[in-house]
C-alpha cells in the first residue's frame, strides 16, 4: 500500500506546511520590498505603495465588488492584510499555532475567494478554496509537530491554557 508509512505521511504534511507558509512569507516579502514578481518596487509598501489598492480597485468582481473596491487603499486593511500574510507564513514555517493558522488563513482565503466570483476559470473552485482545505488538513493532522517546532509549541503554559493557540 502506497504511502502507508507514518514517516512518508510526515514529509509529505511537512512539505506541505512549508510550501504554503512560503507561499504567504513571499507575498509578504514581495508586496513589502517590491521584489518584482507581483509588485514593482516604485509600488511596494516601504515604498509608500498600497498591498491591497490594486486588486480592490480593478480586479473584485461578482456581487461583493462594490464592499471590496469600498477597501481600497485603506491604511487598515493594508495593515491587517500584511500582518495576516506575514503571520500565517511564520506560523506555517514554522509548525506554531497551526489551530489559529488554520482558522485565520481560512477566513482569510473565503474572503479573497469572495471578492472575485465566480471565479476566472471554475465556476466554483479557485487556488483560494484549495488553500483553505490545505490550512484545514494541516491543522487537523498536526503537521507542525514534524520538522517544526509543534512539540515544543504545544508544550508551552500559555498555549496549554488558550488552546486555541494550538
Amino acid at each position: 500500500m502506497p504511502f502507508a508509512g507514518l514517516a512518508k505521511r510526515e514529509y509529505a504534511g511537512a512539505a506541505l506546511r512549508l510550501a504554503l507558509g512560503w507561499t504567504f512569507l513571499w507575498a509578504f516579502l514581495d508586496k513589502t520590498l517590491g521584489l518584482g514578481y507581483a509588485t514593482s518596487s516604485e509600488n511596494a509598501w516601504v515604498n509608500g505603495g498600497s498591498p491591497t489598492s490594486g486588486f480592490l480597485a480593478y480586479a473584485t468582481a461578482g456581487p461583493f465588488s462594490g464592499l471590496f473596491q469600498d477597501f481600497s487603499g485603506n491604511t487598515t486593511v493594508d495593515v491587517l492584510f500584511m500582518l495576516a500574510l506575514l503571520m500565517l507564513g511564520v506560523a506555517l514555517v514554522l509548525g506554531i499555532g497551526m489551530k489559529i493558522a488554520a482558522i485565520s488563513g481560512s477566513a482569510l482565503m473565503l474572503l479573497m475567494w469572495s471578492s472575485r466570483l465566480p471565479p476566472e476559470n471554475n465556476p466554483i473552485l479557485d487556488d483560494h478554496i484549495v488553500y483553505l482545505i490545505a490550512l484545514i488538513l494541516l491543522a487537523l493532522i498536526g503537521s507542525g509537530q514534524w520538522f517544526g517546532l509543534g512539540k515544543w509549541w504545544l508544550e508551552q503554559p500559555w498555549v496549554k491554557k488558550f488552546p486555541i493557540l494550538e
